[in-house]
C-alpha cells in the first residue's frame, strides 16, 4: 500500500511538475512580445533620431528632425503596441479571415469581397495629396521597421494571439491604412439596414402603423411613406424563413457590418468665449463605437515641424482623428447622412447575367475570386457589378426577403469610391490652423458622413464631412426603401456640392453641439437623412447647457458622464400614470405586492441610471417587455429585428398619436386589451424575469450586475479559460438613453450588457490648453499580459481622466519608457 501511495504521490508531482512546464513555457512565449518601451533600436527609414516618450500611461510622445519620421515613429508604436489588432483589421478588409478561423468567418469574407473594400482602397492610393502620401509611405515604414525587429529578435511573433492562429504577416502598405478607415466607416453606417427593415415592415403593416414603428424623429415633420409596395405585385416577393446561419460569436466581433441600433453614435459640444468662465472656447468629444479589448481608440502625440498635436488614434491610420494641436481642436460624431441605397435590378428573362438599365440590358461587370479557407476546400465567388453598385447576395442583410423575384438588389454607397481621398482630409484637418482651414480640409472627405465640432480660442462652428448623393426630386421612393435600378429618375445624379453639407458658426447663443440629433430640416432632396440616430440625448443635453451662464472644463465633463435619462423621464409617467398608487395595499408575497413595490421604487425615482440603483433595471426590464408585448403580434418574427426599446414608438402609442394606441389591442385575443392593461402584463412579465434571472429582493437589485461593460478580446473572447484573461468587464452607469451612453446589446441572453459607448473621452480647454484631459476604456497595449492592457479602464470607469499635455517635460518626468530610434549608419 506504501509504494502504491509513493507512485501515486510521485505520479501526481511528476504531472503538476508538466502542467507548471507548459504554464511557464506558454507565458515565456507570450510574454516575449512585450515590447520594450526603454530600448534604442536601429532601423532603416527615417533621416535622423526619433524619439518615442511613453508617459506614465504609456501614451507615447513622438519627435523626430522631419514630419516623416515622426509618422514613421507612429506606425512604429502603433505596430509595438496593437500589431494584431491592425493585422486582424486588414484582413477584415481584404476578405481573408476564413484563412484564419475556417468556415465561420465565410460570411464576413465573402461581403467584403463582394463590396471590394480592399482593391478600392488599393485603387485610393493614387489619389491622395503628396503630402499625406508622403506619411502614409512613412507610417507604414514604422509598422514594417517593427516587423523587422520581431523577425531579428525573436519577439514572440509580435502578439500571443499569433502563436494560437499563426499566419505570415505581410508589410503593412499606404492602401492598408486606407482600408482601415474604409471599415472604420462601415462601422458608422446603417442607413442600408434602415431601408430593409422598413420595406419589410412595410410588406408587414398597414400603412399608418410603419410610421409608429418606425417613426421620424420628435419635431420634425412627418414626410409621406414611399408606396413601395405598389412597385412590385406583392406574390413577387419570395417567402424566406431564414437566410444565412448567424456569426458565430467568435467572429462575430470582427465584423464590421453592425445591426441598425448599433451604427456609430457620438457626442460633442463646444462653448464660445462668452460661454466660457474662463473667456477662452471649450470642446467636448466622446464618439461612441463597440467597446473591445482592446479598445479601437489608442492615445498618441506626434510633434510635427508646426507644432504637437495630440489626441485619439486608430492603429492603422497615421491621423489623429479627435484632439487638439497648438491651434485648434476638433471632435467627430456620426452625421447620419443618407449615403446608402439600395437599388432593386431587374434581370434580363433570356440571360441572367444582364440587368436593365434606362438605354437597355447590359452586363454585369463579373470577376471570380478565391477565398482560402483554414481546413477546408477553397471557396469561388463570382462578383457582380452594375452602375449603381455591387450585387448583394440574398443571405446578406436579409436582402432576399424584399427583394421581387427575377431581379437582385445592388448597394449605392459613397464610400464605394476607387478615388477616396478621406484620409488625406483628416491629414489636413489634423493639421489646420484655424477654423477656415478645416472646414475647407472637409471638400475632399468622401464618407462615412461626420458632424466635425472645431475651436480655436475664440471662435466654435461645426461642419458636416461626407459626400452627399444628389437624388432627382421625382425619386420613387426618396431613398427611403429600395428603388427600381433601371429608372433615371432612382439613380444618383452626381454628389452635391461640399457646400450643401450644414455648416454653423458663431451661434448667438455661444453652444453648439450634437449627440447624432438632427440638424436641419431640409425638404428632399436636399434633406441630409430621414433616419437620424438619436432623438433623445439632444434634450437632456439642451438642459444642462443651459442650466448655467459660463461653463468650464470640469462641467463639460459633467455632461460627458451624464446618466439622467431623460427618456424615462418622460414615458414613465405616460406608461404608469394609471397604476401608480392605486389600490389598497396588496398582501406580502403576492404578485400585486411586488407589483407595487416596483411601482413605488419608480414612482420615487429621478431617472439617474445609477449602477448601484435598483430601479434602471426594473424601468428597463419593463420597458423591454413592453415593446415587445406590443409589436409581438402584428409582426411575428420580424419582432425580433427591434432589439431595443424605440422610446418614440412608446411615446405615440401612449399618446394615442394617429391612432397609434391600436398597438395595444392582442391581436389574437378575442377580449380588447388596451393600453394599461398591456403596462400591467409587461410589468409583470418583467418582474418575473427579474425574479428568475437575479432571484433577489427588488430593492436589492443593482443597475451594474446587468449592465456591465464588455470590453472583449475580439476573438479569444468567448473561448473558456482564456475569457478570463483577455475580457475587460466592469459595472458601469448609463444606459441607450442617457448622455454617458452605455448601448445594450438586446440579446435574450444578456439583453443590458452594455457593449457600446464612449471608448475615447475628451474636453479641451484653450483658455489653458495644457489642462485639456482624455481618456479611453481600456489601455494602450493589445498585450492580455501587459500592465497597459487595462490600467485606464478603472480610471474611465469612475469617469477620471488622464491630462492632455503638449508640455514634453512632463511626459518625461513620468515617463515609463524612452525609445530611440536611430538610423542604419550608412
Amino acid at each position: 500500500m506504501s509504494t502504491f501511495v509513493k507512485w501515486l504521490t510521485r505520479l501526481f508531482l511528476a504531472l503538476a511538475t508538466l502542467i507548471a512546464l507548459a504554464f511557464f513555457s506558454i507565458y515565456y512565449l507570450a510574454s516575449r512580445s512585450i515590447p520594450e518601451y526603454d530600448a534604442d533600436y536601429v532601423v532603416t527609414g527615417i533621416t535622423d533620431d526619433v524619439e518615442i516618450i511613453r508617459d506614465n500611461a504609456s501614451v507615447p510622445h513622438i519627435f523626430g528632425a522631419t514630419d516623416e519620421d515622426v509618422y514613421f515613429g507612429l506606425g512604429f508604436a502603433h505596430a509595438q503596441d496593437r500589431l494584431w489588432q491592425m493585422v486582424l483589421m486588414r484582413r477584415t478588409a481584404e476578405g481573408r479571415l476564413s484563412e484564419l478561423f475556417g468556415e465561420r468567418a465565410l460570411q464576413v469574407d465573402d461581403l467584403m469581397r463582394r463590396l471590394d473594400i480592399y482593391d478600392l482602397a488599393k485603387r485610393s492610393v493614387r489619389d491622395q495629396d503628396p503630402e499625406t502620401t508622403l506619411a502614409l509611405n512613412a507610417y507604414a515604414r514604422g509598422v514594417n521597421s517593427w516587423l523587422a525587429q520581431i523577425n531579428t529578435g525573436a519577439l514572440g511573433r509580435g502578439a500571443p494571439e499569433f502563436f494560437l492562429f499563426p499566419t505570415a504577416i505581410a508589410p503593412w502598405t499606404p492602401a492598408d491604412s486606407i482600408a482601415v478607415g474604409k471599415i472604420m466607416a462601415l462601422e458608422f453606417s446603417g442607413q442600408l439596414e434602415d431601408e430593409i427593415l422598413r420595406t419589410r415592415a412595410i410588406l408587414a403593416l398597414p400603412k399608418e402603423r410603419v410610421k409608429d414603428l418606425l417613426p421620424d424623429p420628435l419635431g420634425m415633420p412627418i414626410n409621406a411613406l414611399a408606396e413601395y409596395t405598389s412597385l412590385f405585385p406583392k406574390s413577387e416577393y419570395p417567402i424566406y424563413a431564414q437566410f444565412a446561419e448567424p456569426l458565430d460569436p467568435m467572429i462575430a466581433g470582427l465584423s464590421p457590418f453592425k445591426k441598425r441600433a448599433f451604427a456609430g453614435a457620438s457626442n460633442a459640444w463646444a462653448a464660445a468665449p462668452s460661454r466660457s468662465a474662463a473667456g477662452a472656447t471649450l470642446l467636448a468629444n466622446d464618439p461612441h463605437l463597440g467597446f473591445s479589448a482592446p479598445s479601437i481608440w489608442y492615445l498618441a502625440r506626434i510633434e510635427l515641424q508646426q507644432g504637437g498635436i495630440i489626441g485619439a488614434s486608430i492603429p492603422g491610420v497615421p491621423v489623429i482623428l479627435s484632439g487638439r494641436s497648438d491651434y485648434i481642436g476638433w471632435g467627430l460624431t456620426a452625421a447620419f447622412m443618407d449615403d446608402q441605397d439600395l437599388f432593386i435590378e431587374q434581370l434580363n428573362p433570356k440571360d441572367s447575367e444582364e440587368y436593365l438599365t434606362p438605354t437597355g440590358y447590359k452586363r454585369f461587370e463579373i470577376r471570380q475570386t478565391i477565398v482560402h479557407v483554414k481546413d477546408a476546400a477553397p471557396r469561388t465567388l463570382t462578383l457582380r457589378w452594375t452602375e449603381n453598385g455591387p450585387v448583394l447576395p440574398p443571405s446578406h442583410y436579409n436582402v432576399g426577403k424584399i427583394t421581387p423575384q427575377g431581379h437582385v438588389a445592388t448597394l449605392g454607397w459613397t464610400a464605394l469610391s476607387a478615388h477616396d481621398t478621406s484620409v488625406s482630409a483628416l491629414m489636413k484637418l489634423m493639421k489646420s490652423k484655424t477654423i477656415d482651414e478645416a472646414i475647407a480640409a472637409g471638400e475632399t472627405y468622401i464618407g462615412s458622413a461626420q458632424n466635425v465640432t472645431l475651436v480655436d480660442g475664440k471662435e466654435i462652428a461645426l461642419k458636416t464631412f461626407g459626400a452627399a448623393p444628389r437624388r432627382a426630386y421625382n425619386h420613387q421612393t426618396q431613398g427611403r426603401t429600395p428603388a427600381p435600378g433601371w429608372l433615371e429618375n432612382n439613380r444618383w445624379q452626381g454628389r452635391m456640392p461640399y457646400s450643401f453639407n450644414p455648416e454653423f458658426r458663431e451661434p448667438a447663443g455661444g453652444i453648439l453641439g450634437n449627440t447624432n440629433n438632427q440638424i436641419i430640416d431640409r425638404p428632399f432632396p436636399n434633406h441630409i437623412s430621414f433616419y437620424w440616430g438619436d432623438t433623445e440625448r439632444i434634450e437632456r443635453w439642451k438642459k444642462l447647457m443651459q442650466n448655467r451662464e459660463v461653463h468650464t472644463r470640469e462641467s463639460f465633463i459633467e455632461g460627458q458622464l451624464d446618466t439622467v435619462s431623460y427618456t424615462a423621464r418622460r414615458i414613465l409617467p405616460l406608461i404608469a400614470a394609471d397604476l401608480w398608487f392605486s389600490g389598497a395595499q396588496a398582501p406580502d408575497g403576492t404578485i400585486e405586492r411586488r407589483r407595487q413595490i416596483a411601482l413605488d421604487l419608480l414612482a420615487n425615482w429621478n431617472g439617474e441610471m445609477n449602477e448601484h440603483l435598483p430601479e434602471p433595471l426594473i424601468y428597463a426590464a419593463w420597458m423591454r417587455a413592453l415593446q415587445k408585448r406590443l409589436i409581438q403580434d402584428e409582426l411575428g418574427p420580424l419582432a425580433d429585428e427591434f432589439t431595443h426599446v424605440n422610446p418614440v414608438f412608446i411615446d405615440r402609442v401612449y399618446r394615442d398619436t394617429d391612432g397609434a394606441s391600436a398597438w395595444c389591442d392582442i391581436v389574437q385575443s378575442t377580449q380588447p386589451e388596451n393600453c394599461k392593461d398591456l403596462a400591467r402584463i409587461a410589468l409583470d412579465d418583467a418582474l418575473l424575469w427579474l425574479d428568475q434571472t437575479y432571484g433577489s429582493a427588488l430593492t436589492s437589485l443593482r443597475w451594474g450586475d446587468a449592465h456591465q461593460a464588455t470590453h472583449d478580446h475580439a476573438v479569444l473572447g468567448k473561448t473558456p479559460i482564456l475569457k478570463w484573461f483577455v475580457n475587460i468587464r466592469q459595472s458601469t452607469s448609463g444606459g441607450d438613453n442617457t448622455l454617458m451612453m452605455g448601448l445594450t446589446s438586446g440579446t435574450e441572453d444578456e439583453p443590458f450588457s452594455n457593449v457600446q459607448g464612449a471608448g475615447y473621452r475628451g474636453v479641451y480647454d484653450f483658455a489653458d490648453p495644457d489642462s485639456s484631459v482624455f481618456i479611453i476604456a481600456t489601455g494602450q497595449s493589445g498585450h492580455p499580459l501587459s500592465r497597459h492592457y487595462d490600467d485606464m479602464g478603472q480610471l474611465w470607469r469612475r469617469g477620471e481622466y488622464l491630462p492632455m499635455s503638449l508640455d514634453p517635460a512632463l511626459a518625461r518626468a513620468g515617463s515609463v519608457g524612452i525609445a530611440t530610434l536611430s538610423p542604419e549608419p550608412k
